[in-house]
């Protein structure tokens, strides 16, 4: 199952951006999908950093497996789950 959450609409607004990617951690945890899609867009990067940031946090970096930056499109990045 793969899940997939843009940010281009809440690009300006922190706090909703935090809440949507905790969110789509969560139900990836919940529905014990195997991979999520991000996009936040090529832009100026900012909102890459950001995103790469919130996953780098200890407590959400123990719910996934690894973080894969798209080499063919700088305003992707998957997490990928690993489940037993």
């Amino acid at each position: 199952m793969k899940l997939k959450l843009d940010l281009h609409d809440i690009y300006n607004r922190g706090q909703d951006i935090d809440r949507a990617l905790k969110g789509i951690i969560d139900e990836a945890v919940r529905t014990k999908a195997t991979l999520v899609e991000i996009i936040p867009g090529k832009g100026s990067g900012q909102l890459k950093k950001r995103v790469l940031r919130f996953l780098d946090q200890r407590e959400i970096k123990q719910l996934y497996h690894r973080v894969e930056k798209d080499s063919k499109n700088f305003g992707r990045v998957f997490v990928h789950f690993r489940w037993k």
